[in-house]
């Protein structure tokens, strides 16, 4: 699925207009910061905060081909990746800017995305750090657990699952 398939606008109760944008190579060190800032809590409660390594592992996996920007009254306020991944896509590198979570932009998001993967037929699958209130977002759109270790919960949503936000 492209991320330039998923542009559009959108209207929340207290958040102004957004837009999603495909993401650009220069999007790279602001979105790390961001994924620094937005993990930061569960990576510490884990005990598995490391400043340097938060970002580089973000570094390391960014496809701009795959990721949308989170545009807020024309700031970047978040980012989505859906890539493809051998039977299903994979949702990550979803972060949204702190001060704007719990106002729905979040579920307006993921809504819209994967609105276009049942669209194409496809499973979305995704991994959430244990304890993460984000794992509450995943199953009120239809993600149910696959399996866990003591850092991951991986969940999965096949396609066509009716969200329930």
């Amino acid at each position: 699925m492209r991320p330039d398939v998923l542009l559009g606008q959108g209207a929340l109760a207290d958040v102004a207009e957004w837009v999603l944008r495909p993401a650009v190579v220069e999007d790279v060190e602001v979105i790390a910061d961001l994924r620094a800032e937005v993990m930061r809590p569960d990576l510490e409660r884990l005990g598995r905060y490391d400043e340097h390594r938060v970002r580089q592992r973000f570094r390391d996996s960014f496809s701009a081909e795959y990721t949308s920007i989170i545009v807020v009254d024309h700031e970047l306020a978040g980012c989505i990746t859906i890539r493809p991944a051998e039977d299903r896509l994979w949702l990550e590198h979803f972060y949204l800017a702190p001060q704007l979570q719990g106002r729905g932009l979040g579920s307006a998001v993921l809504r819209r995305s994967l609105q276009q993967a049942d669209a194409e037929g496809e499973t979305v699958a995704l991994n959430v750090l244990q304890g993460s209130d984000a794992r509450r977002l995943y199953e009120r759109h239809g993600f149910v657990l696959e399996s866990e270790d003591p850092i991951d919960v991986f969940m999965i949503r096949p396609p066509s699952t009716p969200a329930h936000a």
